[in-house]
């Protein structure tokens, strides 16, 4: 029986010019590529660049000629007359006598002729690629050579022996990250950027240095790439930070200034209430909807899609039920101050008579990556029950504590189940839930501050007030009225005294429990829920007791104030007065490394080296209003040249600004409007 016939025997001729011919055609794209790499960067990245597109030229003149397989193979025998369409029969082993026959036949003819089945060569497509190439390159070397950039003279006063290099010429681009939209600058060797910047340097030296880097005080290092006549680098702002331009020099020789990168972090959002005006509204008769309106403003831009968090409290006493709602709204405007406007569907959100609704909006900035986040303060819209308003009734007893008391015990759940799901939370979701939590505890606290007669925002000893969302103050057009009063703050005022409880023991009660609450509220809006539990178990166990009273007596009558000692009233008699002296007040003794400096640097001599080394030691622990990286310069240009009274006063005046200040001593305030006008007009006078 006949061997199968070989197909590669037929084929691998014409593979072969198939890959012949694709490189010949692409061979001059990899020259061009050559060409415009040794112009741009160099022979290396010449070299390199040719050989890449040489393989990846290989890697395609095989792909095609993968494609002159068998299939290829019989359909070109099958165009031959000789073969009779029977091209297939020269690849199976297996025939019939009849199929057997015909393959002898063909292979004889086959045999007979010369087998070229190879193509002929492109030579027209081939041509014009080397011509195209040709041309290329000869653009390519026309290009006029880029020349170096125009850099702004050195102001490094440095003393450096002749032959040594030193900086003769500096450029400093700043490309500030893509959100924030600001263009690309050139500054100094000193800048202030926005957090995030990229910096690129372009210096030159005198003479030119084996190798130079951008040294940091703490000892890490940038290296300086040498590009022509040029040295470059480039590192990302991150962080304030002080360098200093450091060629490779031999030993002894002065050290070069110090330079100050200030990294400006980008700040959050800032949200305030623009609608409605106090944060304490009354539902209207046939009111449907509530408008709300913020105003939303960054330094960079605010995010256009921003998230209203609405909560509903529905039920009174220690049943009361709370429902989360969150709705996306559309900010209008320029990206850096953006208005969100709303109307709050008051029917949607089935809110009845007996619920306070709650809102307040969370809006993003542009910043990548991590947007940070703001929240507005929050903004109450309450529907009293029917038959309410006992507050706004003098000289009854009104039953009060049903209607006002929210449930503390449901402060306590919240918290307890999100300590429970904390592991499964990030911390900004994890900070964000315990804030919300936070402000409703926050809900709470102002009811009972309305029966201690305190203002919306609460007493004003109070320890520590986590929001800072007063209420507006009503206008003069309506200043007094009686619905003014109860839109604006919710009840009455009165004198705290007179219009609160008159039971000591229960005031004693609903105060400890207030106090308990806004720590509550505190520990809540630092995210810290387990240090608020303690605490909100004590509201919850001082609001228990407070139940436990029937009645709660709403003043009838105001204050007795006591009588005035006609006797005394214009006779100038100082029976009984004594002068009062001041306390007297121990001085702060001075820090013993920054004063003594000072002191030092007074004098002729100055400090000594010992001194500043300890100072510089002092700097790694200072205080926090202290800025170290003005200090450390300073303390370096002190150190480099000691004799350099410039040099001295600056430091000094620093190091002033770190002592601290005794006791008792307040800056004067400036003067008001109407001082300053007091005082143009005595100065026009003169």
């Amino acid at each position: 029986m006949t061997a199968p016939f070989d197909p590669a025997d037929l084929a691998r001729p014409a593979q072969r010019r198939q890959v012949a011919d694709d490189l010949l055609t692409g061979v001059p794209l990899a020259v061009v590529v050559a060409a415009l790499s040794w112009r741009l960067s160099g022979g290396i990245p010449a070299v390199v660049a040719a050989l890449i597109t040489l393989v990846l030229l290989g890697v395609v003149a095989v792909h095609r000629a993968r494609r002159l397989d068998l299939a290829w193979l019989i359909h070109r025998l099958d165009a031959r007359p000789d073969c009779d369409d029977s091209a297939d029969l020269l690849f199976t082993a297996d025939l019939g006598p009849l199929a057997a026959l015909q393959r002898a036949r063909i292979e004889r003819r086959l045999a007979a002729d010369t087998l070229d089945l190879r193509a002929p060569w492109s030579t027209r497509r081939i041509g014009l690629a080397w011509l195209a190439a040709a041309l290329a390159v000869i653009a390519v070397l026309l290009i006029p050579t880029r020349s170096p950039p125009t850099l702004a003279p050195s102001h490094e006063a440095v003393a450096t022996p002749p032959g040594v290099p030193h900086l003769t010429g500096q450029q400093l681009r700043i490309t500030p990250p893509t959100y924030t939209g600001l263009l690309g600058r050139d500054g100094g060797l000193d800048l202030r950027a926005p957090q995030g910047s990229r910096l690129d340097w372009t210096l030159a030296f005198a003479p030119q240095p084996a190798s130079a880097a951008l040294v940091l005080p703490d000892g890490s290092r940038t290296a300086l790439t040498r590009r022509g006549a040029v040295w470059t680098a480039r590192r990302m702002l991150d962080r304030p930070t002080l360098y200093r331009v450091v060629p490779q020099v031999p030993a002894g020789t002065p050290l070069p200034p110090l330079h100050r990168l200030d990294a400006v972090p980008d700040a959050p959002p800032q949200v305030r209430v623009v609608a409605p005006a106090a944060s304490l509204t009354l539902v209207t008769p046939g009111q449907r909807h509530w408008a709300l309106a913020f105003a939303a403003t960054d330094d960079y831009g605010v995010a256009p899609l921003a998230a209203l968090h609405l909560t509903i409290a529905e039920g009174d006493g220690e049943n009361v039920k709370f429902r989360e709602v969150v709705l996306p709204v559309h900010g209008a405007g320029a990206p850096a101050a953006r208005r969100f406007a709303v109307a709050v569907d008051l029917a949607a959100l089935k809110v009845v008579a007996g619920s306070d609704l709650v809102a307040a909006l969370e809006v993003h900035d542009t910043r990548l990556p991590g947007p940070q986040a703001a929240r507005s303060p929050s903004v109450i819209l309450r529907w009293p029950a029917s038959g309410g308003g006992g507050l706004a009734m003098d000289g009854v007893v009104t039953r009060s504590l049903p209607a006002y008391f929210r449930s503390e015990r449901q402060i306590i759940i919240d918290a307890e189940a999100l300590i429970k799901e904390r592991p499964r939370l990030d911390a900004a979701k994890f900070l964000s839930r315990s804030d919300a939590i936070g402000a409703d505890q926050r809900l709470l606290r102002l009811r009972y501050g309305q029966f201690l007669g305190e203002e919306q925002e609460g007493r004003a000893a109070a320890p520590i007030a986590p929001t800072a969302d007063a209420p507006a103050a009503p206008s003069a057009a309506n200043f007094g009225s009686e619905g003014d009063s109860l839109a604006d703050y919710g009840h009455v005022h009165d004198e705290s005294e007179a219009a609160t409880l008159i039971d000591p023991d229960t005031r004693k009660l609903l105060k400890g429990a207030l106090d308990a609450m806004w720590q509550a509220e505190l520990h809540l809006r630092q995210g810290a829920p387990p240090a608020a539990l303690p605490f909100a178990h004590t509201a919850l166990k001082l609001i228990k007791q407070v139940q436990q009273a029937t009645r709660i007596f709403v003043a009838k009558v105001g204050p007795e104030l006591p009588s005035i000692d006609e006797g005394r009233r214009l006779t100038g008699k100082r029976d009984g007065l004594a002068s009062q002296g001041l306390t007297a007040i121990a001085a702060i003794p001075l820090d013993a490394t920054p004063g003594g400096v000072w002191a030092a640097l007074a004098s002729s001599a100055g400090a000594s080296p010992a001194q500043l080394a300890a100072l510089d030691a002092w700097l790694r622990s200072a205080p926090a209003d202290v800025d170290p990286l003005a200090l450390t310069a300073a303390l370096d240009a002190v150190g480099r040249a000691p004799g350099n009274a410039a040099a001295r006063h600056v430091l000094r005046g620093l190091l002033w600004r770190a002592l601290p200040r005794p006791a008792g001593v307040v800056p004067r305030a400036g003067a008001d409007a109407a001082g300053r006008r007091y005082l143009d007009a005595l100065g026009r006078e003169r």
